[in-house]
């Protein structure tokens, strides 16, 4: 099952709204972070904190993230992971930002994620300092053979991978063919209770009938 984790706090994702949704769903949850200011019951929805060190770089420091992380403590068994700062486009940059701060993670009860930037493929993995993979990176890259021999080898090692920025079927659907566990993306930002239901069919399709789905897709090669 891949989980989409939305990056617009919907109501019907909390069981608010059954004339969308009838329940929750498990493959449904939220990414949240510190600048968003939601506060929703998480007790039984899928979340990851994001640190917001990209959309809100003005309002980033690694004491907020943490003191958040602390404040989100009530809602940790819920929690997918949690992730470190980084520099977009940039590996060795992400790797002195991150490096500090996934111990840190780490030391509040959480999962750390590491996000995979443009040009890890160069550089030598510390696996053992992160426990989920985050494919970040410009476009490009993300989609590239070297994202996917990345994802390939995180799967290898027992270690759930995220892919980040995914708004449409196509993306969602290579997501799940490379095995990701869980994705995001603000598909709900326009018309959330129509893209709802459209994201829900999608998500049906592939989590409820992944071999009709996915089956040609791999005769065919890797989508992009």
């Amino acid at each position: 099952m891949i989980q989409y984790l939305s990056g617009v706090v919907h109501p019907a994702i909390f069981g608010e709204r059954k004339d969308l949704l009838p329940e929750p769903r498990p493959d449904l949850g939220v990414m949240l972070t510190p600048a968003m200011g939601n506060r929703p019951d998480l007790s039984s929805t899928a979340w990851a904190g994001d640190n917001a060190c990209f959309s809100d770089p003005e309002g980033f420091t690694v004491e907020r993230f943490t003191e958040w992380l602390r404040s989100m403590a009530p809602w940790r068994a819920t929690c997918l992971f949690a992730v470190a700062p980084d520099i977009v486009g940039d590996a060795v940059a992400t790797w002195q930002r991150s490096a500090p701060v996934l111990p840190l993670i780490r030391s509040q009860g959480y999962r750390a994620a590491y996000v995979a930037q443009d040009g890890l493929e160069k550089q030598s993995v510390e696996w053992d300092a992160f426990d989920v993979l985050f494919i970040g990176g410009l476009t490009a890259w993300k989609l590239s053979h070297h994202a996917r021999e990345l994802t390939d080898e995180a799967r290898r090692r027992g270690k759930p991978v995220h892919m980040g920025r995914v708004n449409s079927k196509k993306r969602l659907r290579t997501g799940s063919m490379w095995d990701c566990t869980s994705v995001d993306g603000t598909f709900l930002a326009t018309a959330p209770d129509h893209n709802l239901l459209r994201l829900v069919t999608w998500l049906d399709e592939l989590n409820r009938e992944p071999s009709l789905q996915l089956g040609g897709a791999h005769q065919n090669g890797r989508a992009a």
